[in-house]
């Protein structure tokens, strides 16, 4: 899963909020980010016994994040990561979102 992942990502990332899908809700992940001093706004996966409170006005912020990746991904170069490396990557990502910008 993505989780593993996710821990070691938010270490080094100033934070006040932490948004993540259902797939992130793992109660290692959200003592990391409670020990950063972030709030975490995770919905519960469903198999979760004890619920934790979601901040749904927040959560409904993520909406935004989304609508960016995939205005990027229309742009084929982004979409499959053709880029060998990952600062030509970056590159590539970086001139989508300026003629998205620009539009």
């Amino acid at each position: 899963g993505d989780a593993p992942q996710a821990a070691t990502l938010i270490e080094g990332l100033p934070a006040e909020v932490v948004m993540a899908d259902a797939a992130y809700d793992a109660d290692h992940l959200r003592q990391a980010i409670a020990a950063k001093g972030a709030i975490a706004v995770i919905p519960n996966n469903p198999s979760r016994a004890l619920k934790h409170p979601l901040d749904k006005h927040l959560y409904a912020q993520r909406h935004l994040v989304e609508c960016c990746f995939s205005k990027l991904k229309q742009f084929r170069r982004v979409a499959t990561r053709f880029e060998k490396t990952a600062r030509n990557y970056r590159a590539i990502v970086t001139l989508a979102a300026i003629v998205l910008w620009m539009r």
